[in-house]
């Protein structure tokens, strides 16, 4: 692969932002919940914290990788076995600022190392059962670093020339860390599904309680990952032929669909699984509840996981514009009506991400009012019902 630097990247970056925003928003909040066993407390708290060290090998390990792809790139001519070299990399990160810039990139990417080394460091420490019993601490102080990690690429070398370069600036890092929250927030999640035979009969309770809560930020995930990347489509596509009348276009056109793949894995996952979830919940909290939460739900997202690491795949192909392949120019000028009609797409996608989720609750709420029903009527049919 051309730019496997890059596809490493991400994954290290899906690894450190998704682990600790989902660690903080989804774990640990349903870990401190009264009544959970303390054995299945333990055991996720365990299995999270090699989760998250590993999350901070991949990132110092990935980023390593592609900074040192990005020297070789610089202008510089080095080979990429040459860029690896801490001397040359070193050499990029101490050079002047060229004239008009307020600083050098290298300076800034000086500055991201750093943040990437310390939340690595904050990550990695977690191997040590000493340090374990500090992981709130830890995971958490984490969390801002690891997205500090990339929005410091915000950070121009040189003042905006026009608007369009900072809504671009916004709208990329937006998509980033909005995709690496729900991928690797994903991929958290799976891993420590795989504890379900370690877990007691009570287990699914606390994971009822653990998707429903991710599915929350994954809601806003989605929403943002939406937005921007249709900001970005249109600053890369000029007409929908040159979906397929471009590399680039084919490209995109190909993450576009496995985005709606993960996507519908997603809405299974929301007008399915989960008012099977919430009914098991009401009737068998015990093994009706631990099959769905721990059997039937992973594999959903493990398809969700092989879809997303797909779309890192893709980006990773992706070298300019469909635009400028096609007609050798940019996207036009941002004019008022389009800022307009984008904030209103805005406000109708967040309105249908809300409605979607009020209607899952509406599904589950009627199939639970509809199973005490039955219930009452016929009471041999309880299990039957939930399986």
């Amino acid at each position: 692969m051309a730019n496997a630097p890059l596809f490493g990247y991400f994954v290290g970056l899906s690894a450190a932002i998704g682990t600790t925003v989902t660690y903080a928003a989804v774990v640990r909040p349903a870990l401190r919940i009264r009544g959970n066993e303390g054995g299945d407390v333990e055991t996720l708290r365990r299995r999270t914290a090699t989760s998250l060290a590993w999350a901070g090998v991949l990132l110092a390990v990935t980023a390593y990788f592609q900074l040192a792809a990005f020297v070789a790139q610089s202008g510089k001519g080095a080979p990429y076995g040459d860029a690896l070299e801490p001397g040359q990399i070193w050499a990029f990160m101490s050079a002047p600022a060229k004239p008009g810039n307020w600083v050098s990139e290298g300076t800034l990417f000086l500055v991201q190392s750093l943040i990437i080394v310390l939340t690595s460091a904050l990550l990695i420490a977690l191997f040590s059962p000493r340090a374990r019993r500090r992981l709130d601490w830890l995971a958490l102080t984490a969390l801002p670093f690891a997205l500090a990690a990339t929005l410091i690429r915000l950070v121009p070398a040189a003042p905006f020339a026009t608007t369009e370069a900072l809504l671009n600036k916004v709208f990329l890092q937006t998509h980033i860390v909005s995709g690496c929250t729900w991928l690797g927030g994903l991929a958290l999640l799976v891993v420590l599904a795989g504890t379900r035979r370690s877990l007691s009969d009570r287990a699914g309770l606390l994971w009822a309680d653990m998707w429903r809560r991710f599915g929350f930020v994954a809601l806003i995930s989605v929403g943002a990952a939406l937005i921007s990347g249709l900001w970005l489509t249109w600053q890369h596509i000029g007409s929908i032929p040159q979906l397929w009348t471009t590399t680039n276009g084919v490209i995109l056109l190909v993450k576009i669909i496995l985005v709606l793949g993960m996507i519908t894995a997603g809405a299974v996952n929301s007008f399915w699984l989960m008012p099977r979830i919430a009914l098991a919940r009401e009737a068998d909290p015990t093994a009706s509840l631990v099959h769905l939460t721990l059997r039937h739900f992973p594999k959903v997202v493990w398809t969700e996981v092989a879809l997303g690491t797909g779309v890192l795949t893709a980006i990773t192909f992706f070298n300019g514009s469909a635009r400028a392949e096609a007609t050798g120019q940019g996207a036009p000028p941002v004019d008022p009506g389009l800022i307009i009609a984008g904030a209103v797409f805005a406000l109708t996608l967040a309105a249908s991400l809300y409605a979607s989720a009020k209607a899952s609750d509406a599904l589950a709420r009627r199939r639970i009012a509809a199973h005490a029903a039955t219930a009452t009527a016929r009471p041999e049919a309880v299990s039957q019902d939930v399986v």
